[in-house]
């Protein structure tokens, strides 16, 4: 009896060591662009499992800490971008190829004359349009608030986030633990922050967070981000916004 102990507590800690390994191993392959099969550089590689980043060099060769199971994800500029599988193959030969498509864009002519500049400075100031989302910072707050275009809504909104605002976050990210547990991670990884700084289509958001672009819509809106940000902000901007507010949130959770 006792032998048999022994060897089903060697058995279970081989397979902890095993998983710990599985844990940490690196996958390398390369990415090419399916039309024309040439390596493609500066391609962001992405373990949305594990949250970190890297990108692709010269030769279209990438490394990233992965296990099998998780999942890549693939993107670049006028590419589509794809999700793969880690598989136990992909550690065994290492000679992976992914391969990109190309979007089509059915391209119109569009004529770029939004503000009809005429060319001299004084006069175009006047012409191009002003941002009017104000935020408002409150003493003993360390958070401005964005309360939108200036009017009296504004600050009704602004005034009813304070007032009660434990619930208003408790139901914007208490059913979302395990997205919001990503939040630190995604800012601590250059490699996502660079790829998040560069795009404004919020996919990449979606794929890491699981939400979908209403989800994160919904949350700027009732954090009190104007629409004017929500519009115009990079994703990195996007990142920093939900991070802040969910700082908030648990700080508010532990006063209780």
């Amino acid at each position: 009896m006792r032998i048999f102990f022994l060897g089903v507590c060697c058995f279970f800690s081989l397979f902890g060591l095993a998983q710990e390994d599985a844990e940490t191993n690196t996958v390398k392959a390369i990415v090419k662009n399916a039309q024309t099969d040439e390596p493609m550089e500066s391609v962001h590689v992405v373990n949305l499992n594990q949250v970190v980043g890297t990108i692709t060099n010269e030769q279209g060769e990438f490394s990233i800490t992965a296990a099998v199971n998780d999942t890549l994800y693939f993107t670049y500029l006028g590419f589509k971008s794809q999700k793969i599988r880690v598989t136990n193959d992909m550690f065994r030969f290492g000679n992976t190829e992914i391969a990109l498509t190309e979007l089509a864009y059915a391209l119109e002519e569009v004529i770029v004359r939004p503000y009809q500049l005429t060319g001299y400075l004084e006069i175009d100031v006047k012409n191009l349009p002003i941002n009017n989302a104000y935020q408002y910072s409150i003493s003993g707050l360390s958070v401005g608030y964005e309360g939108g275009n200036k009017n009296p809504s504004a600050v009704t909104k602004v005034l009813g986030a304070i007032l009660n605002p434990a619930d208003l976050l408790r139901n914007l990210f208490g059913k979302r633990p395990n997205q919001m547990r990503k939040l630190r991670q995604m800012k601590e990884d250059d490699k996502i922050r660079d790829l998040l700084a560069s795009k404004f289509d919020r996919e990449t958001l979606t794929e890491l967070l699981q939400l979908d672009k209403m989800d994160i819509q919904d949350i700027l809106n009732n954090c009190n981000y104007s629409q004017s940000f929500i519009t115009t902000a990079n994703d990195l901007q996007i990142l920093d916004a939900i991070s802040s507010c969910y700082e908030e949130y648990k700080v508010l959770n532990r006063k209780k």
